[in-house]
């Protein structure tokens, strides 16, 4: 029987717990992380939604911010975590992200989104949620809402501006555990 897949969350600030569940959904082993040392022997990293000046905050004071630069797995980051990827940031993401670009806590809303997939469309909640900007020429935007990017793939990196973790529908999370698996077979060919 294969291992499941041990995929750590930032446990910081944010909806930790609400990724952690879906992880456990799936088969996957969710892995909560406060302290560089437990990134170690993890498949990929999850960097929530929540606040993202405080998740910033506290990265940098638990070294964290170092610890998931050099951190080589997969990274999925929603919302906020997707504000704390980008170029301006920790900078492991080539593109750049306006924040509460939909308007305040008031503002938001849900939508249905048309992913690359031709699968039905996926609902997405979208909280004082950022948008992405300026990608860069390896940034493949997956989803739009009125023109906006709003859920895209560089790389190892799958970023959403949405929060997928407080729905039932699991693709979202399905699709970066994919990544996370591609990554594996591709380290034990090399």
């Amino acid at each position: 029987m294969e291992k499941p897949l041990r995929i750590g969350v930032l446990a910081v600030q944010g909806n930790f717990r609400e990724h952690a569940a879906v992880l456990r959904r799936l088969g996957a082993e969710p892995v909560e992380v406060r302290l560089p040392g437990e990134l170690a022997g993890l498949d990929g990293l999850i960097l929530p939604g929540g606040e993202s000046t405080a998740i910033g905050r506290l990265m940098k004071l638990y070294g964290l911010d170092d610890a998931v630069r050099e951190f080589d797995g997969p990274i999925f980051g929603t919302c906020a975590g997707m504000i704390v990827l980008d170029r301006d940031h920790l900078g492991l993401g080539d593109y750049r992200t306006e924040r509460n670009a939909f308007g305040r806590q008031v503002h938001s809303f849900e939508a249905d989104l048309e992913i690359d997939d031709g699968d039905e469309p996926i609902r997405a909640v979208f909280i004082r949620a950022p948008w992405l900007e300026d990608p860069g020429p390896d940034v493949e935007v997956l989803a739009e809402v009125d023109g906006h990017a709003v859920l895209a793939r560089e790389g190892r990196l799958l970023v959403a501006a949405f929060h997928p973790e407080l729905t039932d529908d699991t693709r979202v999370h399905e699709r970066f555990l994919n990544i996370v698996r591609q990554e594996k077979e591709a380290h034990v060919r090399a």
